[in-house]
């Protein structure tokens, strides 16, 4: 679904080194390191954000190197949500349909099931900053999935949140993953968001991605102590 083929990319003094990295239709991928590790930066590159010096990105097959990010298929949630300011829940959720010319009751109907799937229908006609910090990331999250994106990157969806809101929104994103089948890639720091959302997880460290491997093989078998670092080893 997912292909990163020799990806490298400089920011200043900071580089992405042939990073290479496969995610699998429906598949749920998250990727840790800490901060600075280059997480961000390659999510940023996938979505087409940031353009690449060398290397290939293709989703489904299709090599989107050279493509602009709206060209890409690709729904992208960042930290922060950003949802536009100016519209409501509702018109942040059906901009992908407004934009492609369809009425605004032509837009609703088509993401209702989406919207009822995450229970905002209470908040539709809501303005933005009314919001708590879960229910902006569960608009923002239903406004990158209403555009029927072939790949979801979250990059760090969850971290500013509050321990309350962490859970809800990680039990939806899990929930909402698994029912449309969508493969995702999430970027966190830590191994906890790792352990309740991940089918795989990579390590990236000092922009490299280390190591993708499930979980439980990253702690059983770490090529580095980087890697056990990260992942809290279980022995050999």
């Amino acid at each position: 679904m997912l292909t990163v083929e020799r990806l490298h990319l400089q920011i200043g003094s900071f580089r992405l080194s042939d990073v290479s990295l496969a995610v699998d239709e429906g598949e749920y991928f998250v990727l840790i390191g800490p901060t600075g590790s280059g997480k961000s930066l390659l999510a940023r590159s996938i979505t087409g954000l940031i353009p690449v010096e060398s290397g290939r990105v293709a989703i489904g097959g299709r090599d989107v190197t050279g493509c602009e990010p709206r060209e890409r298929g690709i729904g992208y949630l960042p930290q922060q949500g950003d949802l536009f300011p100016h519209l409501d829940v509702a018109g942040n959720i059906t901009f992908a349909q407004r934009v492609r010319g369809m009425s605004r009751g032509k837009a609703l109907s088509a993401v209702e099931p989406l919207v009822a799937m995450l229970g905002l229908g209470a908040l539709m006609s809501r303005h933005v900053d009314t919001l708590s910090g879960g229910e902006r990331q569960k608009a923002a999250l239903a406004r990158a999935l209403a555009a029927e994106p072939r790949l979801l990157v979250l990059d760090e969806p969850l971290s500013a949140l509050d321990e309350p809101a962490r859970r809800e929104i990680a039990g939806e994103l899990r929930d909402v993953q698994r029912t449309l089948g969508i493969a995702t890639v999430h970027i966190c720091h830590g191994t906890e968001e790792a352990e309740s959302l991940g089918d795989r997880v990579g390590v990236m460290h000092a922009g490299r991605l280390v190591q993708a491997a499930t979980l439980e093989e990253l702690r059983r078998r770490p090529v580095d102590e980087t890697v056990a670092r990260m992942v809290g080893r279980r022995g050999l």
